[in-house]
């Protein structure tokens, strides 16, 4: 089923992930387990994600809570998972930045997605599985568009050439497939290495839950 993932994902360069809101974190603001579903351009389900922790991280460390997220595909076989630690998310303490390992298939790392230190803007870096730099992200001054898109530029190591983006409300398509709730998009060469696929993913949730976590505007 591995090969199957592989061979499916290889022919992907646009990916929607979509936060599954539920009804009691919406009405009261209990966190609950998040859930998502990735889907192809198309609109349709390839995979789902359920993120595991323990309910006084979601309470009292979100969104800087540590964490694992297992993606499966439709028949429940798990093909990635995402782990993240503990860390602190302030521009302040550049000693202790974000770092995402994501795993692809499950005990083999894929990659990393590390935090860079920036007084302004949101930097990431994507790492291969020796911890090679392979790609830049960098996101906008201001990540708190209302009801418009959030660009996160996927960049070339010399952050001139622009290869991709993560965005958020994906325009001109998620509005016209989903319903109105969180909305992630991926756009990367379709030639792209598979692992370093899995690995963006890895950096949407972890741009999601950074950046847009106790954010309302997409319910």
């Amino acid at each position: 089923h591995l090969d199957f993932f592989f061979a499916f994902t290889e022919q992907l360069d646009r990916i929607i992930i979509h936060q599954q809101v539920e009804l009691l974190e919406a009405l009261l603001g209990t966190e609950t387990c998040s859930k998502y579903e990735i889907k192809n351009h198309l609109g349709q389900r390839v995979y789902f994600a359920v993120e595991e922790n323990v309910c006084f991280d979601r309470n009292f460390c979100s969104p800087i809570r540590s964490f694992t997220i297992r993606i499966a595909d439709n028949t429940g076989r798990e093909v990635i998972t995402v782990n993240r630690p503990l860390r602190c998310n302030s521009c302040w303490f550049p000693c202790f930045l974000q770092e995402l390992e994501v795993q692809s298939p499950p005990g083999t790392i894929a990659g990393y997605v590390v935090q860079n230190w920036d007084p302004f803007l949101p930097k990431f870096t994507i790492q291969n599985e020796s911890k090679e730099d392979v790609l830049k992200i960098i996101g906008p001054y201001a990540t708190c568009g209302c009801f418009e898109d959030v660009d996160f530029e996927v960049k070339a190591l010399n952050e001139m050439t622009t290869i991709g983006k993560i965005s958020k409300y994906w325009s001109g398509f998620v509005n016209n497939v989903f319903t109105n709730t969180a909305n992630f998009g991926i756009q990367v060469p379709v030639d792209l290495d598979v692992k370093i696929k899995a690995v963006m993913i890895g950096a949407c949730f972890l741009i999601d839950l950074m950046f847009f976590e106790n954010s309302l505007d997409g319910l």
